[in-house]
């Protein structure tokens, strides 16, 4: 597996991060006051269980991997339940999360933002969390996780989109992301593309012009004005014709590229 944008992948604990229990709502602490307007300043009294909504693998409790399992030891030390519910996208999550039945959730950008702004979520102070200063300065304070000053959640890191391929379809290797963008290149490998069905993907086409089309002049994947959203948006709706799945977790990617349906993507 080859080439690779790297940028943040900007996910972040909203309602703060499971490990020390979501506060802001309910879960094994909680505030008198459930307004999402109101800054959760102080560990409130346990309920005895914490309710997520996570994406695969982000909460693991040994059932798929004894030997990867965080989520026992943290219910051993604070006696706290913890209640998973996975979630494919990002829509799904932001959907599960207005039901009120939730306590915290792990959020990507694009679903945190609309979850601050729709108030479905409450700020905390980040003074609370012990393992706060351990994160890159770089991820705090975003506009992903932050509003008027206050913090919604804990960004916990960032990652690599990367350009996968089957080595011993695509001959010779690919050098650029023109072999998925560019319809010369991606024509050889119609219908055998993969790319993920979530928002962020416009990111990746706006990275991909930034470099390819200089006079559109982005220089932000995530902060793009009109035109240069349009041309994404645009180069996209080109590509799809050689898309042959759009894949909405990392299980289902992986599984179109080990039985044979794709050779090449995201």
């Amino acid at each position: 597996m080859s080439y690779a944008h790297r940028y943040p992948a900007r996910f972040a604990w909203l309602l703060v991060l499971a490990l020390v229990g979501v506060l802001a709502v309910a879960g094994c602490g909680g505030s008198d006051d459930d307004s999402s307007s109101d800054e959760v300043t102080s560990i409130g009294k346990t309920e005895g269980a914490l309710n997520l909504i996570a994406w695969a693998g982000y909460a693991e409790d040994g059932s798929t991997d004894k030997t990867v399992d965080w989520v026992t030891p943290f219910e051993k030390q604070t006696q706290c339940q913890v209640n998973t519910k996975t979630a494919s996208t990002s829509d799904e999550m932001v959907k599960l999360m207005r039901t009120g039945q939730y306590d915290g959730v792990s959020a990507s950008g694009d679903a945190s933002v609309r979850l601050i702004e729709g108030g479905d979520v409450s700020p905390i102070d980040m003074s609370i969390l012990s393992n706060y200063a351990d994160i890159n300065p770089s991820l705090k304070d975003q506009d992903y996780n932050s509003k008027d000053g206050m913090n919604y959640g804990m960004p916990h890191g960032w990652g690599a989109n990367v350009l996968l391929y089957n080595k011993d379809a695509v001959k010779p290797a690919p050098d650029s992301w023109g072999s998925v963008f560019d319809p010369a290149m991606a024509s050889k490998y119609s219908g055998k593309i993969t790319a993920p069905d979530n928002p962020i993907y416009i990111a990746d086409a706006a990275v991909y012009l930034e470099a390819t089309q200089p006079d559109l002049g982005i220089t932000d994947p995530y902060e793009l004005d009109e035109d240069q959203f349009n041309a994404a948006v645009d180069l996209l709706k080109q590509q799809n014709k050689f898309i042959g799945e759009y894949w909405p977790d990392a299980t289902k990617n992986i599984s179109s590229y080990t039985n044979g349906d794709s050779v090449i993507g995201s």
